[in-house]
């Protein structure tokens, strides 16, 4: 099952069946079946707090993936600022629509284990963003 709540912030407007069948046809490509997974939509000030409390970080950041996976089923709590999809849209030229579907994915990505801090990740995970995007198909 896959939940969408937020915190202080209003739900972005985003078709939850249609990105809930998109999430779990990413994450079957990869041979992944998904379980629980949970979308914190929030504000900076809520990631930077989570970002603290959890990962002992003092930065802002688009998302936080916490990974609850066992064996071939993906499990995990996903914290997106929108305030930081807002701006890196910008930073990025790209729209908001298209950074959010972008950093919804990469979370996924991450608890499919797709990396992107060590030496070649970032290329690795940007290819597998861009190949799940084209998977994405809006009714």
């Amino acid at each position: 099952m896959i939940t969408y709540s937020t915190e202080n912030v209003k739900m972005p407007k985003i078709r939850r069946r249609d990105t809930s069948a998109w999430i779990k046809k990413v994450a079957n490509a990869y041979g992944y079946e998904v379980g629980e997974i949970g979308y914190l939509f929030c504000d900076d000030e809520k990631i930077l707090e989570v970002n603290r409390e959890y990962l002992q970080h003092d930065y802002y950041t688009d998302i936080i993936t916490f990974d609850y996976s066992e064996e071939d089923t993906i499990n995990g709590d996903l914290v997106i600022s929108l305030d930081t999809v807002k701006s890196n849209a910008e930073l990025f030229h790209k729209t908001y629509e298209e950074e959010l579907h972008r950093v919804i994915i990469h979370g996924i990505l991450h608890l499919c284990g797709i990396n992107d801090k060590g030496p070649g990740e970032r290329e690795l995970m940007e290819a597998a963003e861009n190949y799940a995007l084209s998977m994405r198909v809006e009714s």
